[in-house]
């Protein structure tokens, strides 16, 4: 790991938040298995770490939340019962966005449970300095959340979707038909008009798209949640610091304040490479014995 070049470790990142597996990215740039998921688990630590340091005090107007599904090793119906325990099963990806400058502000990987909003939505209020707008879908963990997180400091609302019945076995890979779509005022004066999850929910397109783990029908899901998470931590990173948003013309984190310039990818391994040597080695214990794991 430390006789790779700067240009190639960043060209090992660049082509894992572009959509590519691991093993697709070893053939690209003709490097061992261990040793890209050990510059996976140092960048996404990083990458972890400087985003919760940074992206805090947003004087951020409107918020939206959603959240994406996918699985570690298999999905729960699946999961042995000498399994459970070991992060195996359905994964929540918990995320939310500023309407405004698209800055992802802030993710939560679990359960889809009443534990897992509560956790999510406390760490996004504290991120933000002012009342805002606020809304999410439907899901009903979200009220207690949002009330424990800001009380009656936040105009909030939910966007509820109603669907038709799945569809028949033919086109069972064909979402279900949106029937109606309601509001429902949960606390202050929400604005109508900006009572809306489309912004958050065009991220999440992003997101599957950008990494291959969250593609569906395929066998590049994660095997271990420590990559999983590590890998949701550099394609974050990745899409607030790096790469221009087409709608904005510039990054998110730009925009929105959290940084005064447009990252590189060569820049940040630039920025790990000082972080290893400021540490006197890896950021990360990644245990190279399990060799089938990624």
């Amino acid at each position: 790991m430390n006789k790779m070049s700067t240009e190639r470790r960043a060209a090992i990142l660049s082509a894992l938040v572009e959509g590519n597996s691991i093993a697709s990215t070893c053939r690209m740039v003709d490097a061992n298995k261990i040793t890209v998921l050990r510059l996976l688990s140092d960048a996404g630590t990083l990458a972890h770490d400087y985003h919760d340091l940074v992206v805090r005090d947003l004087a951020t107007k409107r918020v939206q939340m959603d959240e994406i599904w996918s699985f570690c090793h298999s999905k729960n119906q699946n999961v042995r019962s000498s399994d459970w325990g070991k992060g195996y099963g359905d994964l929540w990806t918990w995320v939310s966005i500023d309407a405004d400058s698209k800055l992802v502000i802030n993710w939560h990987v679990g359960g889809r449970d009443g534990g897992a909003a509560t956790t999510f939505v406390a760490d996004l209020a504290d991120r933000l300095n002012d009342r805002v707008q606020l809304t999410s879908d439907g899901w009903a963990p979200y009220r207690n959340a949002v009330t424990r997180a800001f009380g009656s400091d936040v105009d909030y609302a939910m966007l509820i979707k109603t669907y038709g019945p799945d569809r028949s076995t033919a086109t069972r890979y064909s979402p279900p038909q949106l029937t109606s779509v309601t509001t429902e005022v949960r606390c202050g004066t929400p604005a109508e008009a900006h009572i809306s999850t489309s912004f958050v929910e065009r991220q999440n397109l992003s997101m599957r798209m950008g990494m291959r783990r969250f593609t569906r029908l395929t066998n590049g899901f994660s095997k271990r949640m420590e990559n999983h998470k590590h890998m949701i931590a550099l394609y974050y990173f990745h899409y607030n610091f790096i790469r221009p948003h087409m709608t904005i013309k510039t990054t998110p984190a730009l925009l929105a304040g959290v940084a005064d310039h447009q990252w590189t990818m060569v820049e940040f391994v630039e920025k790990l490479a000082w972080k290893e040597a400021a540490c006197g080695g890896r950021l990360t214990n990644y245990k190279a014995s399990k060799r089938r794991a990624s």
